[in-house]
């Protein structure tokens, strides 16, 4: 146990987001990428921060990621959950769906293509990763019927990818390409946004996914879900997702 707090925390609210505890929180973060950084420790396991008590702060980012990014001065990072047999990077996260199809661009359909296979060679030790691209309207658009951003934006990124050596697919309809990841056809699936993932991770592996962080130079693993202030001091939290975090963090500092 390491305490990083040049003064006792104190007295403080449970189940209410604050500023004190906030400070804290990104202190302990802070700490830890040192340590990281310096070789003192393989890999580094967050539970879940409350981001309106960070921003109470005056730490204005959107979450873990974001910071951790900062902190070790990364220029393209992103989030990856693991859970079952699935494992998917996400183009977007935290975002309205009607300012989705604005959000999608190119670049950043490249960005989680290059750093699924990224996470999947060097993390998973997969040599040569499947990486099945999710489409963003049903039936793929159906050749523009029922949208344009697979022609548009998405089969130019994948594209692109293809043209450096990632094997990477054109955009498949989402409602076929899990199912055919969860089977094998697939070790890894790039999906563009939050529920368009999240929805088959947790079908299949509720209480057990992983969030990693791809792209860092250290290892850093979280659990999937909140901090679920509704629940404090009821005994009944679930720890199946930290212990997963916990152990993913440590197969993968194996592996380096």
């Amino acid at each position: 146990m390491l305490d990083p707090l040049d003064h006792p925390l104190g007295r403080f609210p449970r189940g209410v987001a604050a500023p004190k505890t906030g400070a804290a929180s990104v202190l302990f973060i802070k700490k830890a990428v040192e340590l990281a950084q310096l070789g003192c420790i393989d890999g580094i396991v967050t539970a879940p921060i409350n981001k309106e008590a960070i921003n109470l702060a005056g730490c204005h980012f959107p979450g873990h990621t974001e910071l951790l990014a900062d902190l070790t001065k990364t220029q393209e990072s992103g989030m990856m959950i693991v859970g079952g047999p699935l494992r998917i990077m996400f183009v977007t996260t935290h975002v309205a769906i009607k300012d989705l199809p604005a959000l999608l661009t190119q670049a950043k359909i490249e960005k989680a293509i290059r750093l699924a296979h990224l996470a999947l060679k060097d993390l998973f030790g997969i040599q040569k990763p499947r990486v099945g691209v999710a489409a963003l309207n049903p039936h793929a658009g159906e050749h523009g019927l029922f949208g344009d951003e697979e022609a548009r934006v998405i089969l130019p990124a994948a594209r692109a990818m293809q043209a450096q050596g990632i094997r990477a697919s054109d955009p498949l309809p989402a409602d076929t390409l899990f199912g055919k990841a969860a089977r094998g056809d697939y070790d890894g699936v790039v999906a563009l946004y939050h529920d368009q993932g999240l929805i088959p991770l947790k079908l299949v592996a509720f209480g057990t996914c992983v969030n990693l962080t791809v792209g860092l130079p250290i290892i850093r693993t979280s659990v999937d879900h909140g901090t679920a202030f509704d629940i404090v001091g009821k005994g009944v939290a679930d720890p199946g997702s930290l212990i997963e975090a916990i152990t993913l963090a440590a197969k993968l500092a194996g592996r380096r």
